[in-house]
């Protein structure tokens, strides 16, 4: 009789091991929206790096002229009469 009891032990322990709230299953679907968010992060920080560096060129400090103007052409629309603007995004 306490064989029968101790099998039913361990395929409750077994079972919980595997689909439990601390389980494999989910730690294996923590790490699959772990690896995601990195990943989205990675994205947002080559972003954050870019509009860093944007904003330095644009500074007091170190201002290049040809920023400025695309800046100024692209945000008030503004072009002379002998130029072309291809926008790239």
């Amino acid at each position: 009789m306490w064989q029968i009891a101790i099998v039913f032990v361990c395929l409750y322990f077994g079972f919980y091991t595997v689909n439990g709230d601390r389980g494999l299953l989910h730690y294996m679907h923590l790490s699959r929206e772990i690896d995601y968010a990195k990943q989205i992060a990675a994205k947002y920080h080559t972003e954050k790096v870019k509009l860093e560096n944007k904003v330095h060129l644009l500074s007091s400090e170190s201002l290049d002229l040809d920023l400025l103007d695309e800046q100024a052409k692209t945000v008030l629309n503004l072009v002379r009469d002998d130029e072309f603007i291809i926008i790239d995004e």
